[in-house]
């Protein structure tokens, strides 16, 4: 099996490098990098920009760049002549746009984190203005790229399970993690990112409107609500504690930020601590005094903990999404396809479970995954997200993007269809 991958691999190196600039050295930004790290015949940072010193310089030391390829300010690379290739756009959600479309008319091909941008007009104004200037345009929309997701939706147009009827799909997002990034994080506040749905699941409904081939959407619905993370959920015997570490039942609750903090540490550390080098002790202060040590029900979160969306196609096949903050299992999505003929069934993040409906029989199908890489996430999708871009960008053949901008807008707009649908209480049609 890994002569295998191996050889998949070879057919990746052109002796050519793409030339890359980071713009966001968050998580995100960090984690894409990784590929020039394990692939440095295939991809080259060759400046980043970040407005926190530490992030920048951190990540600019670690790629040999001089100081004049350390940016502040992304506007100071737009000014410059064209350096590179490809731009990655690894902002905060609500700030995508304006460099998109900087960048798009400057003739850099763009890789950007997903969600597109926070409205459907921005996502429109960033598609067209590539589109404008003949540059491609790559949304990380991951989960299209794990070899699971891949092979689901090949043994589909093969198909195997005949017509597809019903698609049932489930994110957990995992308790610790809800409570990091939608209750004490970033994404916490509609006015200071955007809606859950859009940030966390968008790449959910993209996977569902790729697994239907194309099919419209007629028909939406949702409901979802801030169910548990507020006041009047607390404990009594929490008292008046505002942060963690003042809580009298800090060592029983689930979403102690010195449970999920210390003693899962390393987990999340650059994000707690994004301005200095992020040892434990620096954590502990930061549960002290920052956002991350306050207790979930005092916090000034107002997103949903909890949605589901139901979706009618053309030709009568639906689908429902669950996206649910109180799991154990963190991101590892589940799924059911129901065919005429047959269903699949992964819910492990690694196998797919066929039943044949015309002779009762059962395969279980194991996609390939590469090992050695760092770029794990979502089933090695981070990886192969890269992969796809830069061999797209060095072979100038945009058929290698998985999620460009026509099927991008339209899984968006299903997106923001959706939420208005749970906030106005009703089914709306397209």
């Amino acid at each position: 099996m890994q002569n295998d991958i191996e050889n998949e691999e070879k057919k990746f190196d052109n002796d050519k490098i793409v030339k890359l600039i980071i713009i966001g050295c968050g998580q995100r930004g960090y984690v894409y990098s990784r590929y020039a790290i394990e692939r440095p015949n295939r991809l080259k940072i060759v400046a980043v920009c970040d407005p926190i010193k530490f992030r920048r310089d951190t990540l600019g030391k670690e790629f040999g760049l001089s100081t004049e390829m350390i940016f502040e300010n992304w506007k100071d690379i737009i000014a410059m002549n064209k350096f590179a290739d490809a731009v990655l756009i690894a902002t905060p959600d609500q700030l995508h746009c304006e460099p998109s479309i900087a960048f798009a008319n400057k003739k850099y091909h763009l890789l950007v984190e997903k969600p597109l941008a926070i409205t459907e007009e921005d996502c429109e104004r960033i598609t067209s203005t590539c589109k404008a200037n003949n540059v491609m345009l790559s949304v990380c929309h991951v989960l299209r790229y794990s070899p699971v997701n891949i092979k689901i939706k090949q043994l589909i147009e093969s198909g195997l399970v005949g017509e597809v009827l019903n698609i049932q799909h489930l994110e957990p997002v995992g308790y610790y993690h809800h409570a990091h990034s939608y209750v004490r994080g970033n994404w916490r506040k509609l006015s200071t990112s955007t809606f859950m749905l859009l940030a966390k699941s968008c790449h959910d409904l993209d996977l569902i409107h790729y697994f239907m081939g194309g099919k419209k959407c007629k028909n939406v619905s949702s409901f979802g609500s801030l169910t548990y993370f507020k006041k009047e959920k607390k404990p009594i015997e929490a008292g008046d504690a505002k942060r963690c570490v003042d809580c009298a039942i800090s060592r029983q609750c689930p979403y102690s930020a010195q449970k999920i903090y210390l003693e899962h540490y390393p987990w999340k550390k650059d994000v707690l601590v994004p301005d200095r080098e992020p040892t434990k002790e620096n954590v502990k202060l930061a549960i002290e005094n920052g956002p991350y040590g306050r207790c979930v029900y005092e916090s000034d979160n107002d997103v949903v903990d909890q949605q589901v969306v139901n979706l009618e196609f053309e030709g009568g096949a639906l689908s429902s999404f669950t996206m649910v903050a109180f799991t154990e299992s963190m991101c590892v999505r589940k799924i059911r396809v129901y065919g005429s003929m047959g269903q699949l069934e992964c819910s492990n993040g690694y196998d797919i479970i066929y039943d044949d409906f015309k002779f009762g029989d059962k395969e279980i199908f194991k996609p390939h995954v590469i090992q050695n890489t760092k770029m794990s996430n979502h089933g090695a999708s981070d990886y192969y997200l890269m992969r796809s871009f830069v061999y797209a960008v060095s072979e100038n053949d945009p058929t290698q993007i998985l999620s460009g901008p026509d099927d991008t807008l339209a899984s968006h707009k299903l997106v923001f269809e959706s939420e208005k649908s749970r906030l106005k209480n009703t089914v709306l049609s397209f």
